[in-house]
Protein backbone atom coordinates (compact mmCIF):
# COMPACT_ATOMS: atom_id res chain seq x y z
CA UNK A 1 0.00 0.00 0.00
CA UNK A 2 1.37 3.43 -1.11
CA UNK A 3 0.19 6.81 0.36
CA UNK A 4 -0.15 9.29 -2.39
CA UNK A 5 -0.57 12.65 -2.63
CA UNK A 6 -2.61 13.14 -6.01
CA UNK A 7 -2.28 17.15 -7.46
CA UNK A 8 -3.94 18.38 -10.40
CA UNK A 9 -3.92 21.55 -12.17
CA UNK A 10 -6.34 23.81 -14.09
CA UNK A 11 -6.54 22.34 -17.37
CA UNK A 12 -6.66 19.07 -15.41
CA UNK A 13 -9.70 20.28 -13.54
CA UNK A 14 -11.37 23.02 -16.20
CA UNK A 15 -14.59 21.19 -16.80
CA UNK A 16 -17.21 19.05 -15.51
CA UNK A 17 -15.89 15.99 -17.96
CA UNK A 18 -12.29 16.97 -16.68
CA UNK A 19 -13.55 16.29 -12.85
CA UNK A 20 -14.99 13.07 -13.57
CA UNK A 21 -11.92 11.63 -15.45
CA UNK A 22 -9.67 12.93 -12.65
CA UNK A 23 -12.03 10.85 -10.26
CA UNK A 24 -11.68 8.04 -12.28
CA UNK A 25 -8.02 8.16 -11.88
CA UNK A 26 -7.94 8.67 -8.40
CA UNK A 27 -10.72 5.89 -7.93
CA UNK A 28 -7.92 3.38 -9.53
CA UNK A 29 -5.09 4.37 -6.94
CA UNK A 30 -7.89 3.79 -4.05
CA UNK A 31 -8.77 0.43 -6.08
CA UNK A 32 -5.70 -0.53 -5.46
CA UNK A 33 -5.43 0.27 -1.75
CA UNK A 34 -3.38 2.93 -1.69
CA UNK A 35 -4.60 6.28 0.61
CA UNK A 36 -5.01 9.10 -1.23
CA UNK A 37 -4.69 13.00 -0.90
CA UNK A 38 -5.68 15.22 -3.87
CA UNK A 39 -4.22 18.55 -3.74
CA UNK A 40 -6.29 20.88 -6.67
CA UNK A 41 -6.48 24.07 -8.26
CA UNK A 42 -8.86 25.88 -9.71
CA UNK A 43 -10.47 25.18 -12.97
CA UNK A 44 -8.60 26.67 -16.01
CA UNK A 45 -9.27 30.92 -16.14
CA UNK A 46 -11.07 30.79 -12.88
CA UNK A 47 -8.57 32.76 -11.23
CA UNK A 48 -7.77 35.05 -13.89
CA UNK A 49 -11.83 35.65 -13.76
CA UNK A 50 -11.48 36.40 -9.84
CA UNK A 51 -8.34 38.52 -10.06
CA UNK A 52 -10.58 40.73 -12.75
CA UNK A 53 -13.44 40.74 -10.49
CA UNK A 54 -11.10 42.48 -7.63
CA UNK A 55 -9.76 44.77 -10.32
CA UNK A 56 -13.04 46.01 -11.07
CA UNK A 57 -13.87 46.63 -7.92
CA UNK A 58 -10.00 48.85 -7.17
CA UNK A 59 -6.75 48.71 -8.37
CA UNK A 60 -6.17 49.05 -4.77
CA UNK A 61 -8.41 46.37 -3.27
CA UNK A 62 -7.21 45.41 0.19
CA UNK A 63 -4.52 42.56 -0.02
CA UNK A 64 -6.87 40.61 2.47
CA UNK A 65 -9.59 40.55 1.03
CA UNK A 66 -8.01 39.95 -2.27
CA UNK A 67 -6.97 36.24 -1.09
CA UNK A 68 -10.63 35.97 -0.09
CA UNK A 69 -11.90 36.35 -3.44
CA UNK A 70 -9.45 34.78 -5.79
CA UNK A 71 -8.99 31.61 -3.20
CA UNK A 72 -12.32 30.71 -3.84
CA UNK A 73 -11.78 29.07 -7.18
CA UNK A 74 -10.48 26.23 -5.29
CA UNK A 75 -13.22 25.46 -3.04
CA UNK A 76 -15.37 25.17 -5.90
CA UNK A 77 -12.92 22.20 -7.64
CA UNK A 78 -12.59 20.04 -4.62
CA UNK A 79 -16.32 20.23 -4.01
CA UNK A 80 -17.07 19.31 -7.40
CA UNK A 81 -14.17 16.16 -7.12
CA UNK A 82 -15.59 15.63 -3.61
CA UNK A 83 -18.88 14.92 -5.16
CA UNK A 84 -17.65 13.11 -8.36
CA UNK A 85 -16.00 10.10 -6.09
CA UNK A 86 -18.66 9.89 -3.91
CA UNK A 87 -21.01 9.72 -6.69
CA UNK A 88 -18.54 6.31 -7.72
CA UNK A 89 -19.31 5.17 -4.06
CA UNK A 90 -15.09 6.34 -3.15
CA UNK A 91 -15.63 7.99 0.54
CA UNK A 92 -13.96 11.52 -0.21
CA UNK A 93 -14.33 14.50 1.72
CA UNK A 94 -13.16 18.22 0.83
CA UNK A 95 -11.36 20.19 3.33
CA UNK A 96 -10.41 24.12 3.14
CA UNK A 97 -6.94 25.21 3.93
CA UNK A 98 -8.17 26.92 6.92
CA UNK A 99 -9.74 23.24 8.30
CA UNK A 100 -6.26 21.67 8.17
CA UNK A 101 -5.20 23.85 9.42
CA UNK A 102 -2.30 24.98 6.55
CA UNK A 103 -1.04 27.95 8.51
CA UNK A 104 0.92 30.32 6.40
CA UNK A 105 2.63 34.15 6.95
CA UNK A 106 0.44 36.78 6.53
CA UNK A 107 2.17 37.69 3.27
CA UNK A 108 -1.10 38.29 1.28
CA UNK A 109 -0.99 37.23 -2.48
CA UNK A 110 2.26 35.36 -2.25
CA UNK A 111 2.33 33.90 1.78
CA UNK A 112 4.66 31.11 2.87
CA UNK A 113 3.99 28.23 4.77
CA UNK A 114 4.81 27.96 7.77
CA UNK A 115 3.23 24.58 9.19
CA UNK A 116 0.65 22.02 8.40
CA UNK A 117 -1.21 20.29 10.99
CA UNK A 118 -1.08 16.90 10.07
CA UNK A 119 -3.48 15.28 12.39
CA UNK A 120 -7.03 15.88 10.11
CA UNK A 121 -5.52 14.43 7.41
CA UNK A 122 -3.61 11.30 8.50
CA UNK A 123 -7.11 10.62 10.66
CA UNK A 124 -8.98 11.02 7.64
CA UNK A 125 -7.05 8.44 5.51
CA UNK A 126 -7.12 5.61 8.54
CA UNK A 127 -11.27 6.30 8.05
CA UNK A 128 -10.28 5.14 4.62
CA UNK A 129 -11.44 8.36 3.15
CA UNK A 130 -9.86 10.00 0.57
CA UNK A 131 -8.91 13.92 1.67
CA UNK A 132 -9.80 16.62 -0.86
CA UNK A 133 -7.80 20.20 -0.79
CA UNK A 134 -7.54 22.99 -1.95
CA UNK A 135 -4.14 24.10 -3.18
CA UNK A 136 -2.68 27.82 -3.12
CA UNK A 137 -4.88 28.52 -0.11
CA UNK A 138 -4.09 28.65 3.75
CA UNK A 139 -4.48 30.41 6.84
CA UNK A 140 -2.89 33.18 8.73
CA UNK A 141 -2.63 33.05 12.22
CA UNK A 142 -4.56 35.84 12.79
CA UNK A 143 -7.17 33.44 11.37
CA UNK A 144 -7.41 35.05 7.25
CA UNK A 145 -7.18 33.78 4.55
CA UNK A 146 -3.95 33.50 2.73
CA UNK A 147 -2.80 32.96 -0.73
CA UNK A 148 1.00 31.47 -1.90
CA UNK A 149 1.10 33.46 -4.66
CA UNK A 150 0.38 31.87 -8.87
CA UNK A 151 1.16 28.87 -8.89
CA UNK A 152 1.11 27.73 -5.45
CA UNK A 153 -0.99 24.54 -5.82
CA UNK A 154 2.40 22.68 -6.50
CA UNK A 155 3.62 23.74 -3.19
CA UNK A 156 0.27 22.68 -1.42
CA UNK A 157 0.49 19.31 -2.89
CA UNK A 158 4.77 19.14 -1.83
CA UNK A 159 4.22 20.38 2.03
CA UNK A 160 1.28 18.40 2.61
CA UNK A 161 3.26 15.17 1.20
CA UNK A 162 6.55 16.19 3.42
CA UNK A 163 4.17 16.12 6.69
CA UNK A 164 2.15 13.04 5.49
CA UNK A 165 5.49 11.07 4.86
CA UNK A 166 3.61 10.41 1.16
CA UNK A 167 5.55 7.54 -0.58
CA UNK A 168 5.18 10.08 -3.91
CA UNK A 169 3.61 13.27 -4.66
CA UNK A 170 2.34 12.91 -8.28
CA UNK A 171 1.86 16.85 -10.03
CA UNK A 172 -0.47 15.31 -12.84
CA UNK A 173 -0.73 18.02 -15.71
CA UNK A 174 -1.11 18.35 -19.71
CA UNK A 175 1.93 16.89 -20.51
CA UNK A 176 3.22 13.66 -19.99
CA UNK A 177 6.49 14.74 -18.05
CA UNK A 178 9.72 16.84 -18.17
CA UNK A 179 11.39 16.96 -21.25
CA UNK A 180 14.55 18.18 -22.13
CA UNK A 181 13.25 21.55 -24.25
CA UNK A 182 9.98 23.13 -24.50
CA UNK A 183 8.08 19.85 -27.04
CA UNK A 184 5.46 23.00 -28.27
CA UNK A 185 8.82 24.58 -29.73
CA UNK A 186 11.32 21.74 -30.43
CA UNK A 187 9.85 18.91 -31.89
CA UNK A 188 12.72 16.68 -31.00
CA UNK A 189 12.60 17.23 -27.14
CA UNK A 190 12.54 14.31 -25.32
CA UNK A 191 11.16 13.12 -22.23
CA UNK A 192 13.07 12.42 -18.99
CA UNK A 193 12.51 9.79 -17.31
CA UNK A 194 14.45 10.75 -14.07
CA UNK A 195 15.50 14.72 -13.61
CA UNK A 196 17.42 15.81 -10.51
CA UNK A 197 15.93 18.21 -7.81
CA UNK A 198 18.72 20.70 -8.71
CA UNK A 199 18.68 20.50 -12.47
CA UNK A 200 14.46 20.71 -12.43
CA UNK A 201 14.91 23.64 -9.73
CA UNK A 202 17.63 25.39 -12.24
CA UNK A 203 14.99 24.61 -15.05
CA UNK A 204 11.88 26.11 -13.26
CA UNK A 205 13.01 29.09 -12.61
CA UNK A 206 14.42 29.54 -16.10
CA UNK A 207 11.44 29.01 -17.70
CA UNK A 208 10.53 25.86 -17.85
CA UNK A 209 6.79 25.81 -16.56
CA UNK A 210 5.90 22.00 -15.64
CA UNK A 211 6.80 22.81 -12.01
CA UNK A 212 6.34 25.86 -9.52
CA UNK A 213 10.06 26.65 -8.42
CA UNK A 214 9.09 26.93 -4.61
CA UNK A 215 7.15 23.43 -4.79
CA UNK A 216 10.63 21.75 -6.22
CA UNK A 217 12.99 23.78 -3.86
CA UNK A 218 10.41 22.19 -0.72
CA UNK A 219 10.71 18.59 -2.41
CA UNK A 220 14.77 19.01 -2.49
CA UNK A 221 14.69 19.97 1.14
CA UNK A 222 12.11 17.59 2.35
CA UNK A 223 13.22 14.76 0.06
CA UNK A 224 9.99 14.53 -1.72
CA UNK A 225 9.63 12.04 -4.31
CA UNK A 226 7.81 14.20 -7.35
CA UNK A 227 6.49 12.46 -10.33
CA UNK A 228 5.18 13.92 -13.39
CA UNK A 229 2.34 12.58 -14.77
CA UNK A 230 -0.58 13.50 -17.72
CA UNK A 231 -4.21 13.43 -16.64
CA UNK A 232 -4.83 13.20 -20.08
CA UNK A 233 -3.25 10.28 -20.77
CA UNK A 234 -3.70 8.29 -17.68
CA UNK A 235 -4.30 4.40 -18.60
CA UNK A 236 -4.64 1.72 -15.41
CA UNK A 237 -1.56 0.91 -13.55
CA UNK A 238 0.68 2.87 -15.88
CA UNK A 239 3.41 5.44 -14.26
CA UNK A 240 5.35 6.77 -17.10
CA UNK A 241 6.24 10.63 -16.73
CA UNK A 242 9.09 11.99 -14.91
CA UNK A 243 11.06 11.27 -11.32
CA UNK A 244 12.62 14.03 -9.67
CA UNK A 245 14.56 12.59 -7.04
CA UNK A 246 18.09 12.96 -5.57
CA UNK A 247 20.66 13.05 -8.10
CA UNK A 248 22.18 9.71 -7.01
CA UNK A 249 19.38 7.65 -8.02
CA UNK A 250 19.76 8.52 -11.40
CA UNK A 251 21.95 5.88 -13.17
CA UNK A 252 21.75 7.72 -16.69
CA UNK A 253 24.46 10.50 -16.40
CA UNK A 254 24.56 12.90 -18.52
CA UNK A 255 26.68 16.34 -19.40
CA UNK A 256 23.69 18.19 -20.28
CA UNK A 257 20.17 17.81 -19.32
CA UNK A 258 17.85 19.95 -20.77
CA UNK A 259 17.67 23.92 -22.72
CA UNK A 260 15.45 26.21 -21.33
CA UNK A 261 14.61 29.64 -23.64
CA UNK A 262 12.52 32.55 -21.89
CA UNK A 263 11.22 35.71 -23.00
CA UNK A 264 9.78 36.75 -19.47
CA UNK A 265 13.28 38.71 -18.84
CA UNK A 266 13.93 42.74 -19.57
CA UNK A 267 17.23 43.92 -19.47
CA UNK A 268 18.38 47.21 -17.52
CA UNK A 269 21.60 49.42 -17.43
CA UNK A 270 22.78 51.99 -15.66
CA UNK A 271 25.76 53.89 -17.49
CA UNK A 272 27.93 56.00 -16.56
CA UNK A 273 27.43 54.87 -12.27
CA UNK A 274 29.56 56.92 -10.35
CA UNK A 275 31.88 53.88 -8.93
CA UNK A 276 32.63 53.97 -5.27
CA UNK A 277 31.89 51.29 -1.99
CA UNK A 278 27.49 50.59 -1.36
CA UNK A 279 26.55 51.77 -5.08
CA UNK A 280 25.65 47.95 -6.20
CA UNK A 281 24.32 47.38 -2.55
CA UNK A 282 21.95 50.51 -2.85
CA UNK A 283 20.72 49.56 -6.09
CA UNK A 284 19.78 46.12 -5.65
CA UNK A 285 18.33 46.28 -1.79
CA UNK A 286 16.19 49.04 -3.31
CA UNK A 287 15.05 46.50 -5.34
CA UNK A 288 14.49 43.66 -2.88
CA UNK A 289 12.69 45.91 -0.98
CA UNK A 290 9.86 46.41 -3.44
CA UNK A 291 9.83 42.57 -3.94
CA UNK A 292 11.76 42.81 -7.53
CA UNK A 293 13.84 39.29 -8.05
CA UNK A 294 17.12 40.54 -10.04
CA UNK A 295 18.43 37.58 -11.98
CA UNK A 296 21.97 38.29 -14.28
CA UNK A 297 23.97 40.93 -13.09
CA UNK A 298 27.11 42.42 -14.87
CA UNK A 299 29.17 45.33 -13.94
CA UNK A 300 32.10 46.90 -16.22
CA UNK A 301 34.15 49.50 -14.74
CA UNK A 302 35.38 51.98 -17.21
CA UNK A 303 38.73 53.20 -18.60
CA UNK A 304 39.73 55.26 -16.13
CA UNK A 305 38.32 53.58 -12.81
CA UNK A 306 35.83 56.50 -12.28
CA UNK A 307 32.68 55.04 -13.26
CA UNK A 308 30.88 51.69 -14.22
CA UNK A 309 27.87 50.37 -16.19
CA UNK A 310 25.70 47.68 -14.44
CA UNK A 311 23.29 46.00 -16.08
CA UNK A 312 20.69 43.31 -14.61
CA UNK A 313 17.87 41.31 -15.59
CA UNK A 314 14.03 41.60 -13.80
CA UNK A 315 11.03 39.79 -14.66
CA UNK A 316 9.65 41.62 -17.90
CA UNK A 317 6.12 42.04 -15.41
CA UNK A 318 8.63 44.47 -12.99
CA UNK A 319 10.45 46.59 -15.77
CA UNK A 320 8.30 49.54 -15.27
CA UNK A 321 8.52 49.52 -11.80
CA UNK A 322 12.31 48.98 -11.51
CA UNK A 323 12.79 52.07 -14.24
CA UNK A 324 10.83 54.38 -11.33
CA UNK A 325 12.55 52.64 -8.82
CA UNK A 326 15.82 53.53 -10.36
CA UNK A 327 14.54 57.11 -11.02
CA UNK A 328 14.42 57.12 -7.34
CA UNK A 329 17.83 56.98 -6.46
CA UNK A 330 19.41 59.04 -8.87
CA UNK A 331 20.59 61.21 -5.58
CA UNK A 332 22.04 58.57 -3.84
CA UNK A 333 23.46 56.88 -7.26
CA UNK A 334 23.95 59.12 -9.99
CA UNK A 335 24.38 57.96 -13.18
CA UNK A 336 24.01 59.17 -16.80
CA UNK A 337 21.21 57.46 -18.45
CA UNK A 338 19.28 54.07 -18.00
CA UNK A 339 18.83 51.60 -20.82
CA UNK A 340 15.65 49.21 -20.49
CA UNK A 341 15.77 46.34 -23.11
CA UNK A 342 12.29 44.20 -23.22
CA UNK A 343 13.29 42.29 -26.70
CA UNK A 344 15.75 39.87 -25.12
CA UNK A 345 15.48 36.22 -24.43
CA UNK A 346 17.38 33.63 -21.59
CA UNK A 347 19.00 30.80 -23.50
CA UNK A 348 20.12 28.78 -20.41
CA UNK A 349 22.04 25.05 -20.99
CA UNK A 350 21.68 22.83 -17.24
CA UNK A 351 23.03 19.58 -16.21
CA UNK A 352 24.70 18.28 -12.94
CA UNK A 353 27.40 16.71 -15.27
CA UNK A 354 28.73 20.15 -15.95
CA UNK A 355 30.32 20.33 -12.37
CA UNK A 356 32.93 17.41 -13.98
CA UNK A 357 32.87 18.12 -17.76
CA UNK A 358 35.14 20.94 -19.31
CA UNK A 359 34.13 22.33 -22.60
CA UNK A 360 29.88 22.65 -22.20
CA UNK A 361 30.51 26.62 -21.52
CA UNK A 362 32.61 26.63 -25.12
CA UNK A 363 30.80 24.47 -26.69
CA UNK A 364 27.79 26.29 -26.28
CA UNK A 365 29.31 29.72 -27.24
CA UNK A 366 30.68 28.41 -30.61
CA UNK A 367 27.13 26.79 -31.57
CA UNK A 368 25.68 30.80 -31.09
CA UNK A 369 28.74 32.35 -32.93
CA UNK A 370 28.36 29.92 -35.59
CA UNK A 371 24.77 30.38 -36.25
CA UNK A 372 25.37 34.56 -36.38
CA UNK A 373 23.70 34.98 -33.22
CA UNK A 374 25.53 37.59 -30.46
CA UNK A 375 25.44 37.08 -26.56
CA UNK A 376 25.01 40.29 -24.48
CA UNK A 377 25.25 38.51 -21.06
CA UNK A 378 26.64 35.62 -19.76
CA UNK A 379 25.41 34.02 -16.45
CA UNK A 380 26.78 30.74 -14.40
CA UNK A 381 26.22 28.36 -12.20
CA UNK A 382 27.89 25.17 -11.04
CA UNK A 383 25.34 23.34 -13.75
CA UNK A 384 23.70 26.57 -15.61
CA UNK A 385 24.89 28.75 -18.20
CA UNK A 386 22.99 31.46 -19.41
CA UNK A 387 22.96 34.04 -21.80
CA UNK A 388 20.86 36.66 -23.36
CA UNK A 389 20.55 36.72 -26.98
CA UNK A 390 18.11 38.86 -29.29
CA UNK A 391 14.34 37.59 -28.56
CA UNK A 392 14.09 37.01 -32.48
CA UNK A 393 17.05 34.12 -32.36
CA UNK A 394 15.47 32.70 -29.20
CA UNK A 395 13.88 29.70 -31.34
CA UNK A 396 16.76 29.06 -33.41
CA UNK A 397 19.36 28.90 -30.73
CA UNK A 398 17.27 26.26 -28.80
CA UNK A 399 17.19 24.39 -31.65
CA UNK A 400 20.98 24.30 -32.42
CA UNK A 401 22.21 24.10 -29.16
CA UNK A 402 19.85 21.04 -28.42
CA UNK A 403 21.09 19.69 -31.38
CA UNK A 404 24.70 19.83 -30.42
CA UNK A 405 24.14 18.66 -27.47
CA UNK A 406 22.95 15.43 -28.53
CA UNK A 407 19.28 15.85 -27.15
CA UNK A 408 17.02 15.20 -29.64
CA UNK A 409 15.00 12.34 -29.58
Amino acid sequence: MLRLVMKFGGTSVGSVERINEVANIVKNEVVQGNEVVVVLSAMAGETDRLVNLAKGISDSFTPAEYDTVVSSGEQISVGLLSAALNNMDINARSYMGWQIPIITNANHKSSRIESIRSETIINSLQKGLVCVIPGFQGVSNEGRITTLGRGGSDTSAVAIASVIEADYCDIYTDVDGVYTSDPNKISNAKRLDKVSYEEMLEMASLGAKVLQTRSVETAMNNEVLLRVLSSFDAKENLKEGTLVCDEDKITDKRVVTGITSSLNDTKITLVGVRDKPGVAAEIFMSLADSNINVDMIVQNISEGGSTTDITFTVPKVDADKSEKIMSGITESVPYERIIIDNKIAKISVVGVGMRSNAGVASGMFNVLSDNGININVISTSEIKISVLIDENKAEKATKMLHKFFELDK
